[in-house]
């Protein structure tokens, strides 16, 4: 007979808590567990929290069963669970319909529904009258699933089973985007129903996805049907916003219990040790209580001062529920859980003790863990003034399912019976353990053997695509197409996986279909129709990129492969068919096995098939798919490559000297550009009249859609001169701008008005020149709409296929402003525009586009890429070119937050519009140009070069723009990825030998040398400004001249060139907003430019708070002017200064207006530096400011901060002397 005293007694007593405590509610038909017996409805979370301590109780009885009892009672455990699990399962699988509508929607309405009857398992409330949709409860769901299938229950019984399941994870897989109720089921903080994105949220599904993926959920007795998949790049997206977003919990909540959930048992969705110990500390600091954990700060459910008679709070209440929040005991126990799992013996002891002081223990000697603890109204007042000093009664359910669940498991560990690696037979636990270096598996693959023979001239043997055979290799498109059958399942209605992008880590695997092996291109090295990858440099660029993105995310078994595509489109061939330098440069590095720090292995495609993770396609099996989707599968692995006959001759034709005759619309492709330097310029340009895009065509025909690339019938073309480049001479596409150019420029539509059309269509007919042909083209596009008929060398055609002829044409010779432009008006859309934009916006970004404040358009949800596209294009109005270089611009700022996320630190709101105008800004600084001329010059970089610009503007580097000429005939050796174009450069001297018309003018932005920013960089920025800034030459216009003047004189427009950038990136400094809110605190308000921030903002929200700090933003972002805008954030830091050294004695009770201590500074400024009048006059900048004041350094005697802070004591009562100096620690 077993000896009681031991482990079989105590199992005993928990099984015997258990009953009392959870099992005896257990409903007999359907397994779920009620609210309370008064209440039936059963929510999803709390049930599985609940079943948790069930489940874990059946594992220590199978563990220490030496008796058939023991083993009786374990399989006893085991079917409990099973039944709430199946019961569960059978609820969500009645709303199949929302589940399917929800994949494509993520609407709330949509969701599934977060509680129902534990009696008959239907929903108990509409869909619009709770808030259903809490990801985390199905994430939750879906990881207990897995972990208890790994543990050896059976819970999933048929294959219609494993669809819905399949299709579950479609449903969690967007969470990283898609805002919900949370954990508390809340949303907003203030109760009014809005959804935001809450970290706990995707912390939980990240956790669920990884848990589940290749999991058979028939255990040990299931087939290839019975594997769920989930896709890697999904749960990685989760992962990056996760820690973009900790220990933030969402917009409103800066902090939340919750969030222990995630870092520590059940989800360890966190692999960044010093994020996981971040989170912890902040919870412990800011939630924790004697009596348990506050759920988040000004959290008011169940306090004495809540009003019970509505759900919602007004914002100005928050303030009141502060120091009184109830506490919730449960956050004990998961602090125990949490020291248990991480071997912390000290955290372990200290919240079992305080854990068993909160307990409540029965006549029967039973201890129940209550929902929370509360101050008595009685009791309030004193605990505002001392916290933590009062007693709380405890209120709520009793016990607390979801609490005392926890508990159970808590002693269960504690006590020995179970070992945490038993809780996580998955092994989440061991996410944030280090792991090895990743080797990324490189093969380069010639599209045929011209190509293979050309790489083979320098030394580099590649295999083409033929060679790779029995292995084949598809563009990612297909792998989209393959898994868009994942989860199909007409019986039940479910279309399968939508059809998304897939992502670099899914094609860097091999698959393996039947006897096939399948590998696939990246997404990034397919043909798009966006004309990035027209730029050879920015591939490459791209390629190491992805190749860094692989090292630090991979992590599947095996090593990752990228395939790296060289195709004969003329993209990878200079005018001789060469490899242009920069690739063949990169596969040099490839070669010595390190490229951007990361270690690779370049290699053929049969040699990695080893060392690769293998994936296999086993639901393409599925006997339920019908005869139609085996014949889509079999069209997909038999398709034709495309053929479509090539825009543009790859021979060379004979070059006709150009017509010296000026077409009637010279020019109109450059007047259609909007950018301007100045903002004030604006105003100007709009008044001169520009030509309206039309909406529809003679026909009627919508012109608002993007027209594909594709050939006429005609295999021949229609424009002359195919491969004939733009015939400039030698000289700067700024200096071109012949008298006439000028005259047409600020010529109105009045001339074009009475232009005689059949005129143009001859010159078309004659001209060679890219860009005549081009002005020509867009008039008759505006005019004649893009289904306008023409005949060109006798044949017919439409005026949209001369445009997408000239894409291809410009795209070819890598003119990129009219590249820009034809994009624009054929409406082109980037492919991974919407997924860029998301990757911004969920990491806490606001973006805008358009230039302030009449066109700028806020974006702060993700978008469908179509709703982006036109928001873009309709904030772009006439300027096509800038609505191009938009989406171009959200790509990279995507790429950079991707990889170097630091960049944005202190910067809420991305202003592509004034990001374009500060880049224009810099280039007629750094070329001593126009504004004109600069935006021309900005729209002919190449995309790699406009990244390059971009990337230094935000880093705040110093830079120089290189001009050359560059001749397309001539091979370009190997190079580097810094370089610039695709050919090799000449000298002047040398160009003028060159009588081709090849010859063209190249800017290249690179990185200046340590040693040149002492005098070069100031001597470039001088004179640019003086130029720009005509004013400045009344400080001294001799210090202009001197090219070698001192230190003092070169640092001329430096700081009016910081504010400008720091202002147009919206860039703060660190800790800004959480002290512009003491400020706000100590006074009735603050008013800046009209706009005014009220006290009360203080009360609705603490200082941490993401949405105080996008109420700060959007005051500040009414100021157009970037550098006036920075000189408010100075007033502001100023005002922060008071607060933090005046020891809470200053308090002010009127409303302080921001704007009028920036314009007193000004004053004082120039009244002590003694400015002529006239000079005055001329000096004034944005706002009525003096351009001198903008040049003054904020540090100093007579730095800004010190004329701001002798403004500040004339217009606030602080104690200043008779010549208005402050004496006091902030001056």
């Amino acid at each position: 007979m077993r000896n009681r005293s031991n482990s079989g007694v105590r199992l005993d007593y928990y099984q015997r808590l258990l009953n009392k405590t959870i099992l005896k509610y257990q409903n007999p038909v359907t397994g779920l567990l009620p609210a309370s017996e008064e209440n039936s409805h059963a929510w999803v979370r709390d049930n599985v929290y609940a079943v948790l301590s069930v489940w874990a109780l059946a594992l220590a009885y199978r563990k220490t069963a030496d008796l058939d009892e023991d083993r009786a009672k374990a399989y006893e455990l085991e079917q409990s669970v099973v039944k709430l699990m199946r019961g569960l399962l059978r609820c969500m699988m009645s709303q199949v319909e929302k589940l399917e509508r929800f994949k494509h929607t993520q609407h709330v309405n949509d969701s599934l529904h977060a509680k129902y009857c534990s009696k008959t398992g239907k929903t108990v409330v509409g869909d619009q009258a709770w808030g259903h949709l809490q990801i985390d409860a199905t994430s939750l769901y879906i990881l207990s699933l897995a972990q208890m299938t790994a543990s050896g229950l059976q819970i999933i019984f048929t294959l219609d089973e494993v669809s819905f399941v399949q299709n579950l994870i479609f449903y969690i897989e967007t969470a990283y985007r898609t805002p919900d109720y949370g954990i508390w089921e809340r949303g907003d903080k203030t109760n009014h129903g809005l959804p935001e994105l809450n970290s706990s949220s995707i912390g939980m599904a990240k956790a669920a996805l990884e848990a589940i993926n290749e999991l058979d959920l028939f255990g040990a007795r299931g087939g290839p049907l019975s594997v769920v998949h989930v896709l890697p790049d999904e749960a990685q997206q989760c992962q990056a916003i996760l820690l973009s977003m900790l220990p933030r919990e969402s917009n409103s909540k800066e902090i939340d219990a919750a969030l222990l959930t995630v870092i520590s048992f059940p989800a360890f969705a966190v692999d960044d040790g010093e994020k996981v110990e971040e989170t912890r500390d902040s919870i412990v600091t800011k939630l924790e209580g004697k009596y348990g954990f506050c759920r988040f700060l000004r959290d008011g459910y169940k306090t004495a001062r809540e009003d019970p008679n509505r759900l919602h709070y007004e914002p100005w209440e928050l303030q009141v529920f502060e120091r009184i929040e109830c506490q919730w005991p449960m956050f004990f126990a998961l602090f125990v859980l949490d020291g248990l799992f991480n071997g912390r013996e000290e955290q372990v002891k200290k919240y079992s003790e305080k854990l068993d002081s909160v307990m409540i223990k029965t006549d029967e000697g039973i201890h129940l863990l209550p929902e929370l603890y509360a101050v008595h109204k009685e009791m309030v007042e004193q605990e505002y003034k001392t916290p933590n000093s009062q007693k709380r009664e405890a209120i709520g359910r009793l016990p607390h399912r979801w609490g005392q669940s926890l508990y159970i498991i808590s002693k269960l560990v504690q006590e020995g019976f179970l070992s945490p690696g038993e809780l996580d037979p998955l092994n989440r636990r061991l996410v944030s353990e280090p792991k090895p270096d990743i080797v990324v598996q490189v093969v380069i693959l010639a599209e045929d053997e011209f190509i293979q023979s050309k790489l083979w001239e320098h030394g580099i043997k590649v295999q083409t695509m033929e060679e790779v055979r029995p292995l084949q290799v598809f563009p990612a498109s297909v792998l989209t197409q393959i898994y868009s059958l994942l989860g199909r399942n007409k019986k039940m209605g479910l279309t399968g996986r939508p059809k998304n992008e897939i992502g670099l880590l899914a094609t860097s695997k091999l698959y393996t279909y039947r006897d096939q092996i399948l590998a696939f291109i990246p997404q990034t090295a397919d043909e798009h129709q966006f004309y990035l990858p027209k730029d050879t440099l920015l591939k490459l660029d791209m390629f190491a990129n992805d190749v860094g993105f692989l090292s630090s995310y991979w992590g599947s078994l095996g090593r990752p492969l990228l395939i790296f595509p060289v195709s004969t489109n003329l993209n990878y061939l200079d005018v001789g068919h060469n490899p242009p330098g920069a690739l063949i440069g990169t596969i040099k590095k490839l070669q010595s096995g390190y490229i951007a720090g990361t270690r690779v292995h370049l290699g053929n495609l049969a040699d990695f098939v080893t060392t690769s993770c293998i994936t296999k396609l086993s639901f393409l099996r599925d006997p339920s798919h019908s005869e139609e989707v085996k014949h889509f599968v079999g069209d997909i692995f038999n398709r034709i490559p495309d053929t479509r006959p090539r825009l543009l001759s790859s021979s060379r034709i004979k070059t006709r000297p150009r017509s010296h005759s000026k077409s009637s619309v010279h020019g109109i492709v450059r007047r259609s550009r909007s950018i301007q330097v100045d903002p004030a310029q604006a105003k100007d340009r709009e008044q001169s009249g520009g030509v309206p895009i039309p909406t529809t065509s003679a026909h009627g025909r919508s012109h608002d859609v993007e027209f594909p690339i594709q050939r006429p019938h005609s295999p021949n073309l229609h424009l002359k001169g195919s491969l004939h480049p733009l015939h400039y001479s030698h000289q700067s596409p700024c200096s071109s701008s012949s008298p006439q150019l000028f005259h047409f420029f600020h010529q109105g539509t009045k001339q074009e008005s009475i232009i005689n059309v059949d005129e143009l269509v001859e010159q078309l007919n004659n001209t060679e020149v890219l860009h005549e042909q081009a002005d020509i083209i867009h008039y008759l596009y505006l005019h004649k709409g893009p289904d306008w008929e023409i005949t060109i060398d006798g044949k017919k055609c439409y005026i949209k296929e001369l445009l997408v002829e000239l894409y291809e044409k410009a795209g070819h010779w890598k003119h990129w402003g009219l590249v820009r432009h034809t994009a624009g008006l054929l409406k082109k859309r980037v492919e991974e525009l919407a997924l860029a934009a998301t990757d911004l916006l969920v990491r806490q970004k606001q973006l805008s586009v358009g230039l302030p404040p009449d066109r700028e358009r806020v974006i702060m949800r993700p978008l469908p890429p179509d709703e982006l596209a036109k928001i873009i294009f309709d904030a772009c109005g006439e300027d096509l070119s800038t609505a191009s270089l938009t989406q171009e611009l959200l790509i990279y700022l995507a790429m950079f937050i991707r990889t170097e996320p630091k960049l944005f630190n202190e910067m809420l709101r991305l202003r592509v519009g004034l990001i374009i105008q500060v880049m224009a800004s810099e280039l007629a600084r750094t070329l001593k140009c126009t504004g004109d001329e600069a935006s021309e010059h900005l729209m002919n970089l190449s995309p790699f070069e406009m990244k390059t610009l971009l990337h230094h503007i935000l880093s705040g580097k110093e830079f120089v723009i290189s001009t050359g000429y560059i001749h397309t005939c001539v091979p370009g050796p190997a190079g580097d990825l810094r370089g610039v174009g695709v050919s090799r450069w000449t000298t002047d001297s040398e160009t003028d030998e060159h009588t081709n018309v090849e010859d063209e003018c190249r800017l290249s932005v690179s990185t200046k040398k340590v040693g040149e920013e002492a005098t070069e960089f100031a001597r470039l920025s001088r004179k640019p400004h003086a130029k720009m800034q005509k004013s400045i030459h009344h400080i001294d216009p001799n210090d202009l001249e001197k090219d070698d003047e001192g230190v003092e004189s070169d640092r001329q427009g430096q700081w009016l060139r910081r504010r400008r950038l720091d202002g147009a990136l919206n860039r703060v400094p660190v800790g800004f907003y959480p002290r512009v809110w003491k400020v706000l605190k100590m006074c009735h308000g603050l008013v800046i430019e009209g706009q005014h921030l009220p006290h009360s903002l203080t009360r609705e929200m603490t200082p941490g708070e993401f949405k105080f700090a996008l109420h700060v933003e959007m005051v500040l972002n009414r100021i157009p002017q970037p550098e006036y805008r920075q000189l408010m954030v100075e007033a502001l830091m100023v005002l922060t200064l008071l607060t933090e050294n005046d020891n809470s004695k200053l308090s002010f009770s009127t409303l302080i207006y921001v704007d009028k201590i920036v314009q007193t500074a000004n004053a004082i400024y120039l009244k002590d530096q003694k400015i002529p009048s006239d000079v005055m006059e001329h000096s004034k900048g944005a706002a009525g400011i003096s351009l001198h004041f903008y040049d003054t350094a904020p540090s100093g005697r007579f730095g800004t901060m010190s004329y701001l802070c002798r403004a500040l004591a004339t217009i606030l009562p602080i104690p200043v002397d008779k010549d208005a100096n402050v004496d006091c620690a902030v001056s």
